[in-house]
């Protein structure tokens, strides 16, 4: 994950709506689409698929919707001279329609949280490495905590209908009502300011295409199961680097793309009710004073540009890192930023978001916060020495402003290799508060995990 940066300047705002035609990165046409069908001055309406089209930069100055189509969407991404299939299944559906009106309240609540059956079976894996019972029945029960799964690369979307199929049958055979979370996180030029990135999709190759593919066929998946609530946490990291990591060639080069992928995926989620929170990175990132007001204008302006999408619930913090929510003293890597946890921070970004026209509410990850005072700078992040499972998920929260508290990364899964000849090498990774012997991000880190289990806090 990345962390905080010098902040600079925005250089680019989306513009508000203009009447009768549609601002930049908003709908402009489609199957059943009713919105203006031009785009503002310097914006071009192009055809994406039977029911999208999109006001993308361009030079005419109100161009009229590509022609659309009844048939349905294929689900080939191009990759080159030749066009191939992408996900381990096609999948083809119907423009998924308008889920109606999402809930006036927390989405969380009256739901049973659907546990990741993947994450279920590394934990029982782990388990049985585990040679003290004690701490072999500890962690046993991480099993039983929901922690939202990570859509990482296209080939994982079937995987969305199967957990959903299952969350459907397990409602229809006990009565309870189930929500599945999920992470949005297949960018092209995902992590533009990391030292190393894992993303699949480059901008230079078709990555904007792909990526709305990729969008595609996750809500191809939830419209197959209305019945079932879906949460999403949208692209850690990616708005949070248009605040503050322009000077980073690559950030800079990729903002005009994150912009029009992150308006597709909410837009498109929105017509199957997924319920969204978008990244806004953490305390000690965003938090800071000179950060903060650009981070609300830059949130704001593109959920109006979007459409003000009514599924947009709020803002994700803390994912995959280790803040505490309150802190009871202010850890001293932390100094000089009055928003030393997250709950301050939330408390900050909340009223401008609210006077901007952002909803402002927020969920939080506590997932590998149970033990602070343990990094040597706000920005390290990988596999941190020490750390230990925070609250475990609960819409109790302690603030109006909180629908819950969750476990967004799953805990024991790493977050990037020690090994320095791997092309996936991060520096943060060999740093002196990062837990020694990591194997490649993403696969199963045992004695991380162990740790995670016997510094838990409160404990397991």
């Amino acid at each position: 994950m990345l962390k905080f940066a010098a902040l600079l300047s925005l250089t680019f705002l989306i513009p508000a709506f203009v009447d009768a035609q549609a601002s930049l990165y908003a709908q402009c046409g489609g199957t059943g689409f009713s919105g203006p069908t031009t785009c503002v001055s310097g914006a071009t309406c192009v055809f994406s698929n039977p029911y999208y089209s999109q006001c993308l930069p361009g030079t005419a100055s109100a161009s009229t919707v590509a022609p659309t189509t009844t048939a349905k969407p294929t689900t080939t991404v191009s990759t080159g001279p030749t066009t191939t299939p992408v996900g381990t299944t096609t999948v083809t559906s119907s423009a998924p329609g308008s889920t109606g009106t999402p809930v006036a309240g927390n989405p969380f609540t009256g739901f049973t949280i659907y546990t990741s059956p993947y994450y279920a079976a590394e934990i029982q894996a782990a388990v049985g490495n585990i040679t003290d019972a004690t701490t072999a029945a500890k962690a046993a029960k991480v099993a039983n905590i929901p922690t939202f799964t990570w859509f990482d690369q296209i080939s994982k979307t079937p995987l969305l209908g199967t957990y959903l199929a299952d969350a459907a049958a397990k409602q229809a055979a006990s009565g309870q009502k189930y929500l599945v979370q999920i992470v949005v996180y297949d960018l092209p030029d995902r992590d533009c300011a990391a030292a190393a990135s894992n993303g699949e999709f480059t901008i230079a190759n078709n990555g904007l295409a792909n990526y709305k593919t990729y969008i595609d066929q996750l809500v191809a998946q939830v419209a197959l199961y209305p019945t079932v609530r879906v949460v999403a946490v949208i692209e850690p990291d990616s708005l949070a680097n248009l605040v503050t990591n322009l000077n980073v060639a690559k950030c800079a080069n990729a903002q005009t793309t994150y912009l029009a992928a992150v308006t597709y995926a909410i837009q498109q989620l929105n017509t199957v009710g997924v319920y969204m929170y978008l990244d806004a990175g953490h305390a000690g990132w965003l938090g800071w004073p000179a950060n903060i007001q650009p981070a609300a204008q830059l949130f704001s302006s593109l959920f109006k540009s979007a459409g003000s999408p009514s599924f947009v619930r709020g803002l994700a913090t803390n994912v995959a890192n280790y803040n505490a929510l309150v802190a009871a003293t202010p850890d001293p890597i932390t100094q000089g930023n009055p928003n030393y946890d997250e709950q301050l921070y939330i408390n900050a970004l909340a009223p401008l978001l609210t006077s901007s026209g952002f909803p402002a509410h927020f969920i939080v990850d506590q997932g590998r916060s149970g033990v602070q005072n343990i990094r040597q700078q706000w920005g390290d992040w990988c596999n941190v020495l020490g750390s230990g499972f925070g609250t475990q998920p609960t819409t109790n929260t302690g603030s109006s402003l909180i629908d819950s508290i969750v476990w967004v990364k799953p805990g024991g899964e790493c977050d990037g290799t020690t090994n320095t000849s791997s092309p996936r090498y991060d520096y943060h990774c060999g740093l002196a508060d990062a837990t020694p012997n990591a194997p490649e991000a993403g696969t199963w880190f045992q004695n991380f995990f162990v740790t995670l289990v016997t510094k838990a806090n409160p404990a397991l």
